[in-house]
Order: C-alpha cells, then structure tokens, then sequence
C-alpha cells in the first residue's frame, strides 16, 4: 500500500532498496581481498546501495583467472562483505558479453544464415559442395528465375541443378557460426558466443559459468543474476529451425526459405520464430534455473537475437539503457514491459556513455542523465560504473575503455553522497503506487533480427515528442502485450503507418474493441496532437514529467532537461518538494533551474496564487579579501579563479577563504553563486550522440562543500547554485570556507601509465579495448571558483 501521506513523510529518507548501484568491472580478474573491502567500504558510504560484478579484459597481471577457484573464493568473499556493510551484490553470469566462452563448442555457438548466388545457363550442373570454414552446414540449394525458386537435389556430396530455360540462378544456403566471440572477455573467459535459440547451449553455459558463481557467491546473498545486452550480431539460424518453425506456424519453411531474400510475410513468421526461440531456450531456461536458487534473473532484452518488448516478461527483473525522454531508447522497452506485465521496479544501465572520456563527467552530468532515466519510466539506476583499481597503481590506475570512471578518484567524491541521495529520494518515489501512461504506441510485427532497431525506424520521432511535450506518457505495447491489455481501458493508441498491411486477425479485432469502447486508433501520425486527451499538468518544452497513481491520491515527478529556468503554471495549487529544499513549499507554480528536478503532491489549499511569487530579496557580492589553498598554504587571490590558467593538469581540491561580515540574522541567508553559463550543443564534436553532458558551465568547476564558522551548509553542483548558511551565521565576521573540488580530467590528460599500461595488457592478451576518446581529457575544461559569491537576504 502506497498513500500521499506515506510517500510524503519518507521522501526525505527513504527505505535503503532504491538507492543506486554501481556495475564494478573486475579487470583480469586481477583482485585482491584487501582492495574488495576497500572499494565496498567507500561505496557504502557514499550511499550506494549495491554492485553488479562484471568480469572484463586484463589490465595488468592475471592473479585468479576467468572460473578458476582463485576467482570464484574472492566472489564468495566480496558477496559475504557486501552483505555485512547491507549492500546488494549481483552477478553477471559470464565475462563480457554476450554469453559464451571456451565451453562452448561448434554446436553451440552461434550461427548465421549465409547465401551464395550464382547466375547460371540452361544446361545441368552437379555442383561439389565444399565447407568454406570450419562448421559450415549446407542447408539448401534453389534454382528459379529471380522470383520464384524450386529446391533441387543434393546428394553424395553435391547439389544437382537439373536443365532448364535461362537466365537462372542458383541460391545455396549454408548454415555458418557467426565468428563472433566475447567481447571483452577477461582472462580465461575467451570463446565463441553461444546459440541463444538452444537450450543446450544455455544449459551448458549454467553447467560451467553459472552455476560456480552462483555457488560461490550463496545464493542467498545474491540480490539478482544477470545478463547484459544481447549483441549476438547476425545470429538468425540454429539447427533446429525448420522444426520449429513448422510447429510453430502451421507450415514448412524449408521450400520457402529463399524468400527470406526478399521483404516477404515470411520474413515476419521466421523472425516470430527466433523470438520464440529465444524466449523459450534462452530467457526461460536462465529464469528457471535462477527461481531454482531463489533468485531473480535481471536481464537487459533488447537487440540481437531479435529479443520482442514482450519477452522480457519472462525475466523476473527489466533493465534497459540509453537516455532521451522524448524519444524511444532502450529504456522505454524495459519500462513499457514493466508497465505492461507488473514490475514495479524497472532498473537502467545508467551514464553507459556519459561525458566522455572516463573521468570527465560532472556530479551535474550524473543528475542530468539520470533524470533522464527516471522520465523514460526507471525507478533503479545501475551505474556504469565503477572500476576495480589497486590503490598503489601509479596515476589514476585502472579505468574502463568508455564510460564514466564513477568512484572515489574523483576529486568530486565528497560531494557524492549527497548527490546519491537525490537520486535515491526520486528512485525511490518512482517505485511507489502504478504508473500512469495513457497513451500506447503500437509496434508492428516485423522481419528485422533487431527489433528494437526496427521499431525505432518504424515509429516517426514526432510520434513520442508529441505526446512527452503535451505532458503525457506512453507504453510501447505489441502483439503479445494485447493479450492482457483490456481494451475498454485504453483512451488512445497510435498505429503507425503502413502496420496494416501486416496486423495479425487477433490485433485487428483487440483494436475495434478500443473503438467500440471509445478509445481513439491514431494512424497518421499529423492528427495525433489533436487527439491526444488533456493532460493533468501542461510543462514548457523541455520539462519533462512522470504521473505516478498512489492508492489515494496522485504524485508528479517533473525535471528541466534544458539549460534555461522554466517555470510551469499548474492546475492548482500543489506541495512541491525538490531534493536541495529542506522544507516543502505550497503554490500553483513551479519554476525550475536547469536540470533542476521536483516533485509535486496535489493539495487542498484555498490559497492560491495569481502570478509566481516574488519573495523580498536584497543580494550583495561577498567583497573578500580572497585567499586559496591548494595544500600548500593560503595565498591572495582574485575571483574568478580558473586552476588550468596556472596548472593545467591539477585535479584535486582547493580551499577558498575569506571573512564575511553579516550584520544580524532576522532574515534567511543563502551564499548564491549565480545561474552558469549555457553552452551551444555540439562544442565537444568529438562526442556520439549518446554520450550524455550538461549543457551548461558552472560558476564552480566542478562541485563545492560550503563551509561557515566550521559548519558544513552544504554541496553544490546544479543549479540553484545557492546554499542557505542561515543556521551557521552569526553577527559579526564569519569565517566562510569554500571547498572546490574538480574532476579528473586533467590528471588523464597527463597519465601516460595508463598509456603504457593499456599498451602492454594489449601486446600480452591481444586487442580487447581502446581507450575511448582520451586525447580529449582536458579539452574545455574549467576548474576553480569561476564567479564572485553573494550573499542573498530573504525576508
């Protein structure tokens, strides 16, 4: 049971399950108990709640290699130390990804269906066939005129091409393994992918990977099991197919297989056949083999095989990645199948890309993104994440090829726990009462291997845009999803264009139930704003908003994605709460800083407000004189203070002081350091479309702790960037301490061991990573106090 008044009194602290987790890459595995319970340790007290374990490529010498009883003791001792500091500790049943390994042999590896063709003339041919590579199986040979075909016989050895008119051609096709083997895999993980259509694959991948770690790790300390993205590229054969496929749709495919060629109804049927598949020997047979231990198998099912919305509802928990609340990233898979099958917690691979390269990226950053998130339906982050490094490597030590280096090198970390906690209170929140989307966007069955892919090209982008800008949610809902949907209860659902052609009997009719009930079928994208129903809460262009129903009542998280303040006008007046305001405050509008987030309770109040309140506010700039130290004693100083202006590699901290004369304490006091400065998109050309940043410069680089007279009033690293020091002051001279801190961007730029080191793991193990983007480490980056403080008095 989730009430408003429940919600309400634990937003502030929440129960412990919502906090975020970090996904901890073991390099090598190179490990060191010690070093386990450090890095645990330092989670924990940055308020995370928990690990996902992740095997990857050597980063230096391998001490306990991939399986060995070296590994599986130090999973076991880093499960039994998570448990005593009340982490959740999770496990990813391989190395890299996908699934696979040396166990895994050429019958279960991946394959792909491969076409030769071959114009030929009117006489017979006997054609040898010979295997290309290692593990081909012919499959089928044709003969036809370019659009219909006949099979032909194959014997002793050799097809044979009867005679006939011309021009013919002769289409073979030949069952071929993938080639593809784990990416980066640790040591002793290296192999082929497996066959995600096979049983006995996945079987054999339990007997010799799962179930060790598993085991070792004791299931009952597990928190969940895990598989990554699929990523099985051009997996679409396995050797039973033409069984399947007969059983499942009521005809053989075998004399029909060359119309995969082309865009045929067939193409559909063979595609169904592969996510059954999938479902039934890969997700259902790891779910089972899980439940058997009791616990949950998390998995992130999008991509290749070609993994539908729906299958994740044999799963036990969704995840997903990607950011984009207006459009479809990975993350409105997951949280559409969430919705849809009745998971309350919907997890993310969360900051996957997030400012690029490693250690770039702003506790400012990390909010923005994760809100992000949280709009697209996640109520569960999974940081990624959080690099194993021995604490007596030179330079930085150990980092991951791309993504954020989220750990306690950041020069940024004393501000961590404070911004884990915001993010827990929202988390937290967005897992209590059901979610409201009343829209549903229907996906069309097609014969593309990754789906997801397909979808995003098949729904226009104005689709989501336009129901996210109008305040309204949406579910993805597909053929299966129908199934449990009742129609009476949908208001409206958009049918791309062109979905016709291919809707299945029982689609059509669920949809002339919505009509027949009064629910609206949108199938030209144009009218769709004109259709949609109205909204509770209308929000400027860039404020984005997620409807949470509690069992007596409703609860609205909103957040700016934009660099500008926006203020929303609501229906009546409502509590707000944001995660930097101690107190709520009751009014019929909300105004919100860039990446600012809040969250709203509707309320009876009578007093409402004609216009957004102006509280009396008289500010003055703090006039010094300024001093900084970087550790080495206090100097003068001049504010703004850019550290890369005198020392461009430094990362660390540093202490601005200065006296601050206040003259009595009948108002409210706030240190304000004014709004940053927006930045045009694309300044950093060098990053992908998905590798997530703020656009904004703060006036501190990057995070600031607020001290006055010895008392820490607070951190700061997103807008507002103002902190109430009320409580601290006193008549007289304050002594005020601001403590800067930055990232680590410019000790990357100038760590050549990590250089050396990602060279000579390299020439050791081969070529498994590249460290993404790392000659941009110092580029555009500003550090120190970059603006002159105020003081703020609020009547």
């Amino acid at each position: 049971m989730a009430t408003v008044d429940d919600v309400r009194r634990q937003f502030r602290n929440p129960p412990p399950e919502a906090r975020p987790m970090m996904r901890w890459w073991w390099f090598g595995p190179s490990i060191e108990p010690a070093e386990l319970d450090r890095e645990l340790h330092a989670m924990a007290a940055a308020g995370l709640g928990g690990v996902e374990v992740a095997f990857v490529y050597p980063m230096g010498p391998v001490t306990a290699p991939f399986g060995s009883p070296e590994l599986l003791e130090l999973v076991r001792h880093a499960a039994r130390t998570a448990q005593s500091l009340g982490l959740r500790f999770d496990v990813t049943l391989g190395s890299g990804w996908s699934y696979g390994g040396g166990h895994i042999g050429p019958e279960h590896a991946a394959r792909r269906l491969h076409w030769d063709r071959r114009e030929i003339g009117g006489r017979a041919y006997d054609v040898p066939i010979v295997p290309g590579w290692p593990g081909d199986e012919f499959i089928a040979a044709y003969v036809g005129d370019g659009t219909s075909y006949v099979e032909v016989p194959f014997n002793d050895g050799a097809i044979h091409v009867p005679a006939g008119g011309q021009p013919r051609e002769v289409l073979i096709a030949t069952s071929r393994l993938t080639g593809q083997n784990v990416k980066r895999a640790a040591a002793g993980a290296e192999g082929p992918t497996l066959d995600h259509y096979s049983a006995a694959a996945a079987e054999e991948h339990i007997r010799c990977v799962a179930e060790p770690l598993v085991r070792a790790a004791t299931p009952e300390l597990l928190g969940s099991v895990f598989c990554d993205s699929l990523e099985a590229y051009d997996a679409d054969w396995t050797p039973a197919i033409f069984e399947e496929f007969a059983r499942r749709r009521g005809y053989e495919l075998r004399p029909r297989l060359y119309e995969l060629l082309s865009d045929t109804p067939l193409r559909v049927d063979f595609r169904r056949t592969l996510s059954e598949l999938y479902e039934d020997n890969f997700v259902k047979v790891f779910q089972r083999w899980a439940a058997g231990h009791g616990v949950p198998f998390r998995i992130q099912s999008y991509g290749e095989p070609p993994a539908t919305m729906s299958s994740y509802r044999f799963a036990d928990l969704f995840e997903g990645e990607g950011w984009g609340w207006k459009g479809i990233p990975e993350t409105r898979w997951a949280s559409s199948a969430a919705g849809i099958y009745g998971r309350s917690v919907v997890s993310a691979e969360v900051w996957t890309w997030v400012h690029s390269p490693s250690f770039r990226a702003t506790p400012l950053d990390l909010q923005g993104e994760a809100h992000e998130h949280f709009l697209s339906g996640v109520n569960q982050l999974i940081g990624h994440g959080w690099p194993y490094s021995p604490s007596d490597r030179p330079g930085l030590g150990w980092i991951f090829y791309a993504a954020g280096a989220l750990d306690d090198r950041n020069p940024w970390w004393p501000v961590a726990a404070d911004l884990f906690a915001s993010l827990h209170r929202i988390s937290w929140l967005l897992q209590q009462g059901t979610p409201v989307r009343p829209v549903k966007i229907y996906v069309p069955p097609l014969g593309d291997l990754n789906l997801y892919r397909a979808v995003r090209r098949s729904i226009p982008e104005s689709v989501p845009r336009t129901i996210r800008e109008a305040g309204l949610d949406f579910d993805l809902v597909d053929d299966d999803a129908i199934t449990v949907l009742d129609p009476t209860e949908i208001a409206l659902i958009v049918v791309p264009e062109g979905a016709g052609a291919t809707l299945p009997p029982e689609t059509s009719r669920w949809l002339d139930a919505v009509r027949a009930a009064g629910g609206t079928v949108v199938t030209d994208a144009a009218t769709l704003a004109e259709k949609l129903p109205p909204a509770p809460i209308t929000p400027p262009p860039d404020v984005g908003l997620a409807h949470r129903r509690l069992d007596d009542g409703d609860v609205y998280f909103i957040a700016n994605t934009g660099a500008s303040v926006q203020t929303l006008t609501l229906p009546q007046p409502m509590e707000q709460w944001t995660t930097h305001a101690a107190e709520p405050t009751t009014s019929q509008y909300a105004t919100l800083h860039p990446y600012e987030a809040a969250v709203l309770f509707p309320t009876a109040a009578q007093d409402r407000e004609l216009a957004p309140r102006a509280d009396p506010l008289t500010s003055a700039p703090v006039p010094g004189p300024w001093f900084v130290d970087f550790g080495n004693g206090p100097r003068p100083v001049d504010l703004p203070h850019r550290w890369e202006n005198e020392q461009e590699a430094y990362s660390g901290s540093a202490a601005y002081t200065t006296d601050l004369h206040l003259h009595d304490r009948t108002a409210r006091l706030f240190l304000d350091f004014g709004p940053g400065e927006p930045v045009a998109p694309g300044t950093e050309s060098y990053l992908p479309p998905n590798s997530y940043r703020a656009l904004i410069t703060p006036p501190i680089g990057v995070a600031a702790e607020i001290w006055l007279n010895d008392v820490r009033c607070g951190s700061i690293w997103a807008p507002p960037f103002r902190v109430d020091i009320t409580a601290a002051a006193k008549p007289g001279i304050n002594a005020l301490r601001i403590v800067v801190h930055n990232t680590a961007a410019n000790a990357l730029s100038a760590d050549q061991h990590l250089i050396d080191t990602a060279a000579a793991v390299t020439n050791e193990f081969g070529h498994r990573f590249d460290l993404q983007h790392i000659e941009h480490a110092a580029d555009y980056v500003n550090s120190g106090l970059l603006a002159v403080p105020s003081v703020i008095r609020q009547a």
